[in-house]
């Protein structure tokens, strides 16, 4: 059976990452199924974890009163979902419900922060991984609206 820090080491997110990097936040991993339908997170909710999809697919969305859910954003393989772990007060700012059945490698972001904080190098990498993912993903989520909306 293939271990965490393996499995970690062949995600996109952690290419070319140093391997006692690796070790550190395989410590702080866990495996995650869920079910199609079911929420990795919810709006407003903890944000205590980060997830790298492993297989299936994710979608993000928001809600507004008296509306169903808008879904600006579908994940696969390979994607990261959620950044809210970063910054204080740590809440959810949107729903990740599983499309598909969707496994993911949950990261414990209490026990990642305190990593990052004591080794200042693996929390320069780690930022400068999370940073274009989530210029990647606002620009996504641009040329979305663009489409939904720029059409009349």
């Amino acid at each position: 059976m293939e271990g965490l820090e393996s499995i970690l080491a062949k995600h996109p997110f952690f290419a070319g990452f140093a391997a006692e990097h690796g070790q550190l936040v395989a410590a702080c991993a866990r495996n995650h199924r869920y079910e199609v339908g079911e929420y990795l997170f919810r709006e407003g909710g903890p944000a205590n974890e980060f997830f790298l999809i492993r297989h299936g697919q994710v979608a993000l969305e928001i809600g507004a009163p008296g509306t169903a859910p808008i879904v600006f954003a579908t994940l696969d393989q390979g994607d990261l979902v959620g950044a809210s772990w970063l910054v204080p007060p740590y809440r959810w700012l949107y729903d990740a419900r599983a499309v598909t059945l969707t496994r993911a490698i949950g990261i414990d972001a209490a026990c990642l922060r305190a990593k990052c904080e004591a080794d200042h190098h693996l929390g320069y990498e780690m930022m400068k991984r999370f940073l274009p993912a989530l210029v990647q993903r606002l620009h996504a989520t641009q040329l979305q609206i663009l489409d939904v909306y720029g059409k009349r």
